[in-house]
């Protein structure tokens, strides 16, 4: 479906773990930041929609978005909901589990920079596959591991890297990744997009989402935008 629909507005953030853990994510600007940062996103750009889009659930979107903004040939990424069956699913809907989705993103990219199977290698460094329906303080399926593959050769891809990851026996339990055909994506809600950027001082970012990104920056320095590079 077409990811550039309008983006539904702001709503109240939903009870449960994910709202709780996410304290503040009600869509103002906090103290502290540079006007820059008020106006809007800064590595979150309008997608590109002749390019390739590689889809994953990895936990809370806000740390997946920002991990992978981060990639060399990565133009735009998308928070929202993906892999359910209701008609446009809301933040309070999907964070509370009333709902079959999980946040997912989708991840705009040119294919002669990065390839598919190197953003697997990303995926499964930017969260832990080997946590079923959970990840870190968010519990619940809505917080699953999952690779919604586009085609055959996405699947057969998305399998190689579940089993290079279980090969090089960087974690210590199994693969519990979920990997199913993709439906549909609905974008989240506008104040989620570039959360990350936009709300440094957040105590999820710095306690939950920071660690995650600064672990992708270490590990894949060479595939960093200039910007990122230290």
């Amino acid at each position: 479906m077409n990811v550039l629909v309008s983006l539904f507005a702001a709503i109240s953030l939903a009870l449960g773990a994910c709202a709780d853990a996410r304290s503040g994510a009600d869509g103002t600007v906090q103290a502290g930041m540079t006007s820059q940062q008020q106006a809007g996103p800064l590595t979150t750009a309008q997608p590109d929609e002749s390019l390739p889009v590689a889809y994953f659930a990895g936990g809370c979107f806000w740390c997946t978005e920002a991990s992978f903004e981060r990639i060399k040939g990565v133009q735009a990424v998308v928070s929202g909901y993906s892999g359910g069956t209701r008609p446009n699913p809301t933040y309070k809907q999907v964070a509370s589990g009333q709902t079959d989705y999980a946040e997912a993103i989708a991840i705009y990219y040119d294919s002669t920079v990065v390839d598919y199977p190197t953003l697997l290698d990303v995926f499964f460094v930017a969260h832990d596959p080997t946590t079923l329906n959970r990840q870190g303080p968010d519990v619940g399926p809505q917080y699953r591991s999952a690779i919604f593959y586009q085609n055959e050769r996405e699947k057969a891809q998305a399998g190689t890297a579940i089993a290079r990851v279980e090969q090089s026996e960087r974690y210590q339990r199994p693969v519990v990744t979920e990997v199913t055909a993709y439906t549909n994506f609905y974008p989240a809600e506008e104040y989620h997009q570039g959360y990350y950027e936009l709300h440094p001082n957040n105590s999820y970012i710095t306690n939950v989402s920071r660690p995650k990104v600064l672990k992708v920056e270490k590990e894949f320095k060479h595939l960093l935008k200039e910007a990122y590079k230290s």
